[in-house]
């Protein structure tokens, strides 16, 4: 029996609601596949960590993680800290610092969800949205000087490499020549940014060389969000910088019903160090507590995390039994249901266990 190990970082808001629900699906898999297990071990990182010593997560807290082969994070960010102490506190430094330079989300309109598009319905609506997730707009790189003085200024500095730029557009091509339609989408605003997003352009096209079988096209970061609104079918793949691909991935996430059900994965595809898997929805602060937060993007967000273990089959029974649930109408308000976030789980896990895959 293959063993994994596995970091759960619940963090903030929702996060350890949906975090425990996400286990409580991989025990039932577990059970039911009976080919592997996973050995878990819980990390207390976050805000309420920072409240008690001045930092989410201790100066040694990659190393701690390096040993596990994934880790399983629930959301960050809390209305009493500053955003970007909780997000440069926790996730990007395990993003950045473990060069989890493929983020991907997946989004889809799942059976029994309805889309605010007139006229869309599952299997119109099919993307992964790819996002280079190690430098561009989130590189860190700039300052503030003369700080609360008239002549103040802010600089954020994007870093776009040669090296960050081509292997995230393989990465995105590979993904979209393994997929049916073969067809890619490259984001950008090189009309404006000639500079970093010009060098995107053309490395877009160098790298598409390798990749004859794959149909791609490009898009202004504007123009694309008219075309995820109005002309859904006409996208499969789609690759941007950081900034770009995590705007378009809520909006994609809310064109296929909820940012409730949106995954996402944060891959290091030379798999050198632990790759992060977290749903996309954030720590939802206005519903923590009240045991409605949706877990269907923790359970994808776990399908992806067992892809990637190598579990192909325990991730399909997982996304075959959501969707069957989600089909069923056990759904949680943000999806127009009255569901608990416990009721969804349970059914979730009967739909496993009761699974023939």
């Amino acid at each position: 029996m293959k063993t994994y190990k596995i970091a759960a970082i619940p963090a903030d808001g929702i996060g350890p609601e949906v975090i425990a629900a996400g286990l409580q699906a991989l025990e039932a898999l577990e059970r039911r596949d009976g080919s592997f297990k996973l050995e878990v071990e819980h990390f207390d990182w976050g805000s309420d960590y920072y409240k008690k010593h001045g930092v989410m997560m201790p100066e040694d807290g990659r190393d701690q993680l390096k040993p596990f082969d994934a880790i399983f994070f629930g959301a960050v960010g809390a209305p009493d800290v500053p955003d970007h102490i909780t997000l440069w506190g926790l996730r990007l430094p395990i993003c950045q610092g473990f060069d989890q330079y493929a983020n991907v989300r997946p989004t889809k309109i799942l059976p029994g969800i309805t889309s605010p598009l007139a006229g869309v319905g599952p299997g119109d609506l099919d993307w992964v949205i790819v996002r280079e997730n190690s430098e561009g707009e989130y590189a860190g790189n700039g300052g503030r000087t003369h700080r609360g003085m008239p002549e103040e200024v802010g600089t954020e500095v994007s870093i776009f490499t040669r090296v960050g730029v081509t292997r995230i557009m393989r990465y995105a091509f590979k993904l979209a020549q393994s997929r049916p339609r073969k067809l890619l989408t490259v984001v950008t605003k090189s009309n404006a940014q000639r500079f970093g997003m010009v060098m995107w352009d053309e490395i877009a096209a160098e790298v598409a060389q390798e990749f004859p079988d794959v149909t791609w096209d490009k898009m202004l970061v504007d123009a694309m969000t008219v075309r995820m609104t109005l002309k859904p079918k006409s996208l499969d793949t789609i690759v941007a910088t950081n900034l770009h691909a995590d705007i378009l991935s809520d909006l994609a996430g809310a064109l296929a019903g909820s940012l409730g059900v949106a995954p996402t994965a944060n891959i290091d595809p030379e798999r050198r160090y632990p790759s992060m898997f977290e749903p996309i929805h954030g720590s939802a602060f206005d519903i923590t507590g009240k045991g409605i937060a949706n877990p269907v993007a923790t359970f994808w967000t776990a399908a992806q995390m067992l892809e990637h273990l190598g579990e192909a089959k325990a991730a399909a029974r997982l996304m075959e039994a959501v969707e069957k649930v989600t089909a069923d109408g056990v759904l949680t308000p943000d999806i127009g249901g009255t569901a608990t976030t416990q009721q969804v789980t349970d059914a979730v896990c009967e739909a496993i266990r009761a699974s023939n895959i």
